[in-house]
């Protein structure tokens, strides 16, 4: 996050509390883009379980149509080819089975493209341990100001320690 501002000090450097008014201001928008980020995607994750409950329902509805419809033409068509009534309406059964499981595999394949907010998830991991200062963040960047540069050459401080 780039700053247009001049410093402000006597020595043109800001004071402590102009830099703590930055720091809150840049941390409130982080936050509020980490809150869009994580809508953004349940709303992708929403509309992708809809669909995929949508064509569960279409399936289950065709699967019942199919059951009533094609169930007495197979079988009768079954037995004028000369099989036992009922081998044929097994036969008819296992076919309905069959497009069953088939539209059930499509939307057990649309519910795994859900991605659980991994985009939120990594975003957040790196913040926190932008945060931290000392430790690097998932993806191997270490952070760009160190706990020492950040003392300002008064010491360090024991009341703000890194994570054990």
């Amino acid at each position: 996050m780039v700053r247009s501002a001049r410093p402000d000090g006597p020595d043109g450097q800001q004071s402590l509390g102009d830099l703590v008014a930055g720091a809150a201001k840049d941390m409130s928008q982080l936050v509020r883009y980490e809150i869009s980020l994580a809508k953004s995607e349940l709303k992708m994750d929403a509309r992708r379980l809809g669909i995929a409950a949508a064509l569960a329902v279409v399936g289950l509805f065709v699967g019942c149509l199919l059951v009533v419809l094609l169930c007495f033409a197979f079988a009768y068509g079954l037995v004028a080819a000369g099989i036992w009534v009922w081998a044929a309406f097994l036969i008819v059964a296992g076919t309905c089975l069959l497009l069953i499981g088939l539209a059930g595999l499509i939307a057990y394949g649309r519910v795994r493209k859900v991605t659980g907010m991994k985009m939120t998830r990594k975003t957040v991991v790196d913040d926190l341990s932008m945060l931290r200062r000392n430790e690097p963040s998932a993806n191997g960047n270490a952070p760009a100001i160190s706990n020492a540069e950040a003392s300002l050459g008064t010491g360090t401080h024991p009341e703000i320690s890194a994570r054990p």
